[in-house]
This record gives C-alpha cells, sequence and structure tokens, in this order.
C-alpha cells in the first residue's frame, strides 16, 4: 500500500491526504490531458484550411476602389512602399497562394470581389495592374495561365 502524505489545499490552506498511488494517477490524467491536447493541436495546425478566413467577405471592396486615399494604402501595402493595414497584411501574405492555386481557398464573395477589383484594376488603374503584376508575377506565368479572364474583363 502507498503511503500517505499531508499536502496543504491550494486556497484554504487546509491539510489535504493523499496517498502515493493517488498522486502516482492525477500525474498520470494530467499528462494524457496534455499529450491529447497536444495531438488534437496536432491534426488542427496540421490539417490545410478549406477556405481562407471569411472576414474578408464583409470588406467593402467598392468603398476602397472609389477611394484614392485606401486604394493607394492598399497597393503601397502590397508594392512594400508604405505601411499595411491588419487586412493589408493578410492580403500580402495570401496572394501568392491564391494566385498559384487559381484562388481556390477563396470564398464565393471572395472570388466575386477579386474579380471586381481584377476588372477594375484593368480598365480604370491600368497603371497600377502592370505595377502589382510586375511584382507579382514578374515572370508572366499568371497572366499567361489566366490570360482568357483578363481578356474577357477588358473593356473594348
Amino acid at each position: 500500500m502507498g503511503q500517505v502524505k499531508a499536502q496543504r489545499h491550494r486556497r484554504t490552506g487546509s491539510l489535504i491526504r493523499m496517498d502515493d498511488d493517488w498522486e502516482s494517477f492525477l500525474l498520470k490524467m494530467k499528462l494524457f490531458m496534455v499529450c491529447a491536447l497536444l495531438c488534437v493541436a496536432a491534426v488542427a495546425w496540421g490539417k490545410p484550411a478549406s477556405t481562407y478566413t471569411d472576414k474578408w467577405d464583409y470588406i467593402n471592396v467598392d468603398e476602397i476602389l472609389e477611394s484614392q486615399r485606401l486604394l493607394k494604402g492598399y497597393v503601397d501595402c502590397l508594392m512594400d512602399r508604405g505601411r499595411c493595414t491588419a487586412d493589408g497584411k493578410t492580403l500580402k501574405e495570401t496572394m501568392p497562394d491564391a494566385l498559384e492555386h487559381e484562388c481556390s481557398k477563396c470564398t464565393e464573395k471572395q472570388k466575386e470581389s477579386s474579380d471586381k477589383v481584377i476588372r477594375f484594376l484593368i480598365n480604370k488603374r491600368p497603371e497600377l495592374w502592370k505595377e502589382l503584376a510586375t511584382k507579382y508575377d514578374p515572370d508572366n506565368v499568371y497572366q499567361q495561365r489566366y490570360k482568357d479572364k483578363i481578356e474577357a474583363v477588358k473593356e473594348h
């Protein structure tokens, strides 16, 4: 039989009797819980997200495109010329993946918004489109891949 010990309760300070078997059991349970949590975390972190966060679905893209100040802020962020808002920073981090995988993790709203932004830049701000394309597609890979889509949005 295990040896009996007395230990003070953390909050009340009263003595609690504990034997070695009970203490060993509690230690094993704690270790089990830590291992279980680590396994759950590893599975969650290791599994790729099926879509990007939907918080961008609620951004008013029209407001950004209509405002020289807001549009300039996002472009400056993407071009490493200025500070990035939290959304700008996330966009900057996400854009290469979205380009590479044809926006496969984008929500429907994000696809609609990106089409709207592309249409606007190509037709209304071609100098910005060219600048961004030079940075994010220096080898013209995506311009070629999406050539039909780009031609389809051009206003003639």
